[in-house]
């Protein structure tokens, strides 16, 4: 079993990313091109939206933490709006727990957990208003959206644009 801060000093020095949930870790797997490609014009789409606006748009690269669960995951894209929260469990100050919309591109390998048990530990971040599940082998985009009552869920299929109501921004 991991601490987390042991999972930090592992992650420093892989060559690869892993995650972390209740002192186990795993390796992530490699994206295909078009999974790489989607997750790219994603980003660039927001940052471009978001550039005269005080909100961020990061890479898998940065890994986020949901306090209430433990998990450490790098989504596809991430969109934090004002200052970053740091995990105080990263010495390295490398991980950040307060997301406003966490992006994932789904592959075969991964859409069950993305839509099921990885969306509900997302959904318990306070910060994160919007989840964004992207498919990769069909034109869907999944909006999960907080609302005063909870979650609701929203499609959207072929070239229809979805509107991310936090952000103000359409993919």
């Amino acid at each position: 079993m991991f601490s987390f801060a042991d999972y930090v000093r592992v992650e420093e020095d892989s060559p690869i990313k892993h995650e972390f949930f209740k002192g186990q870790v795993w390796a992530m797997a490699g994206g295909s091109p078009r999974h790489a490609a989607i997750a790219a014009r994603i980003i660039a789409t927001l940052t471009l939206q978001l550039r005269d606006r005080p909100c961020e748009v990061f890479t898998s690269d940065l890994r986020v933490r949901v306090s209430a669960t433990g998990l450490g995951t790098y989504p596809d894209a991430s969109v934090v709006c004002g200052s970053l929260l740091i995990d105080v469990e990263d010495p390295k100050r490398h991980t950040i727990t307060n997301p406003k919309v966490l992006v994932e591109v789904t592959s075969p390998s991964t859409e069950e957990y993305d839509r099921g048990d990885k969306r509900e530990q997302y959904q318990t971040i306070p910060s994160l208003e919007e989840l964004v599940l992207v498919s990769q082998d069909t034109q869907s985009i999944c909006i999960w959206r907080r609302e005063s009552d909870g979650w609701s869920e929203q499609i959207v299929t072929g070239s229809a644009v979805a509107e991310l109501a936090s952000i103000n921004c359409r993919l």
